[in-house]
């Protein structure tokens, strides 16, 4: 099979097309590398500094760059906005995308007019980015999304797209909740790729404190609620000062990322989630016990009813301590959640499997 995979979010494209070289299709993959998280890819679609002469000299490169994207059995867009474009640019290049390929298809992976309809105006989550309970988030950036997903030409586009691309793969339960309300038929839940060939962390032992990794992006700490989180966490290693060690990483690129995390007992992640998204999954790959989004609805999804490695918290700080709390007078069991995590990850979520799925996933449609 010939596929194009275009844009990528949190390496799951990336992580997807490994996969599907190994099972011998022929995968290119172009983006823009997920801004400073510099994923891999086959074509560099990033965007240099802005300015005329450099907006024309990069809108030549990718309309040279585009016309290569032809003749594939399957194209797969990561988001409605699949280039660094406004949204009003992109059409012409979905159409172009349309004529001159066999199968376009969607990803639900992140931000865009299905999610937020579903947080904001359907209110199908008890919390989310959004939300908590009845009332409203009042973030700087949700204002944004809203207009822009809600009311505007992102919003536009994400529909004309959903409308004509063959289906859409959903990769985290949030979203197959956010698609299914409008395209029930020709949306699918896939869960997000792991790569499974990943040294797994030794598992813990009582004789040292436990290490809690954090991540820390710093322009969305309010919005990914780690701002709560990284309280929680410091407030537990004041009152247990010898039994906890923080690891904290910021905006680092992926590979310095998960060489950070490779030292790691615990991650929190994604306080407003319901589900584990991809850096807590690349966590659990590693034996990593994750504090963050693990409510019954990612469970039932996955059809799992035997394990919850996943320690879940409500988007609360008190929450948050309570739960780190109870880990650190419970650590004897660590290595049990250790061992869950890992399973979890090769049972759910190893990427030669989402290979599979999403190649019979294509050919059905």
């Amino acid at each position: 099979m010939r596929i194009l995979l275009l844009g990528d979010y949190s390496n799951v494209h990336a992580t997807l097309a490994n996969s599907l070289r190994q099972q011998g299709h022929d995968v290119t993959l172009a983006s823009d590398g997920d801004g400073w998280k510099n994923y891999s890819r086959d074509i560099d679609l990033r965007r240099p500094g802005r300015g005329r002469l450099s907006d024309i000299a990069w809108l030549i490169k990718l309309w040279w760059n585009f016309r290569k994207f032809r003749d594939y059995d399957v194209v797969q867009l990561i988001n409605p906005i699949f280039l660094p474009l406004r949204a009003e640019r992109l059409w012409p290049y979905y159409q172009y995308l349309r004529r001159h390929n066999a199968k376009v298809f969607l990803g639900a992976f992140g931000m865009d007019r299905y999610y937020v309809s579903a947080c904001t105006e359907n209110h199908i989550f008890r919390y989310s980015d959004f939300n908590l309970g009845p009332d409203e988030r009042h973030y700087h950036e949700n204002a944004i999304w809203i207009r822009d997903w809600l009311h505007g030409e992102k919003g536009v586009l994400n529909e004309r797209i959903a409308r004509d691309v063959n289906a859409i793969a959903a990769g985290l339960y949030e979203y197959y909740a956010a698609y299914r309300l409008a395209f029930a038929e020709k949306t699918q839940f896939i869960p997000f790729p792991i790569n499974t060939d990943t040294q797994v962390n030794a598992p813990y032992e009582a004789n040292r404190p436990v290490r809690f990794f954090i991540g820390i992006q710093q322009k969305r700490s309010q919005y990914k609620g780690t701002d709560i989180m990284l309280s929680a966490l410091e407030r537990l290693a004041h009152d247990y000062p010898q039994h906890v060690e923080i690891i904290c990483a910021r905006s680092l690129p992926f590979d310095e990322y998960i060489r950070q995390l490779s030292k790691a007992d615990v991650l929190l992640d994604q306080l407003y989630s319901y589900t584990p998204a991809m850096n807590a999954l690349e966590a659990m790959a590693h034996g990593i016990v994750v504090v963050g989004g693990g409510e019954e609805e990612n469970y039932e999804v996955l059809h799992c009813s035997d394990i919850r490695p996943i320690v879940n918290v409500k988007p609360t700080e008190e929450d948050v301590y309570q739960a780190l709390l109870h880990l650190l007078e419970t650590r004897a069991e660590l290595p049990r959640l250790q061992r869950e995590s890992r399973l979890y990850i090769e049972r759910y979520h190893d990427s030669k499997k989402i290979a599979q799925a999403y190649l019979d996933f294509w050919q059905s449609h």
